[in-house]
């Protein structure tokens, strides 16, 4: 099997990735055990080439994976954690709009009582 490419691998339906992604696990398989056999240094080297292909077929599975479910998800009120927005890690402790606004009740009436005095000043 040739190199596998990721971008043609991006046009391929969900069936087809599974059944390429079989073969290229039996063809793993048995070049490992070619290896142990004592095979030739050509068929050793392919080991690496094949598990990179397969590692790119995984990749491009959960790409399809993942942009379906943020299709599902578009427009609803929540979202599983995996596909929100991460942010900065401050931004995420950061307090909300309605946290930042919150007044104990004691601070609420000193504000109704005893607002602050406004002076006019004559220039």
């Amino acid at each position: 099997m040739a190199k596998v490419k990721a971008y043609e691998l991006q046009s391929r339906s969900k069936q087809d990735l599974t059944k390429q992604l079989e073969e290229l696990k039996e063809e793993l398989l048995k070049l490992r055990v070619q290896k142990v056999a004592g095979g030739s240094s050509s068929k050793l080297t392919r080991i690496n080439s094949v598990r990179k292909s397969i590692a790119r077929v995984l990749t491009v599975m959960n790409q399809k994976q993942r942009a379906n479910l943020r299709e599902f998800y578009k427009g609803k009120k929540y979202q599983p954690l995996d596909l929100r927005a991460k942010k900065t890690r401050a931004l995420r402790r950061a307090l909300t709009k309605d946290e930042k606004n919150a007044v104990t009740v004691r601070e609420h009436k000193k504000q109704v009582h005893f607002q602050n005095k406004r002076y006019v000043l004559k220039a």
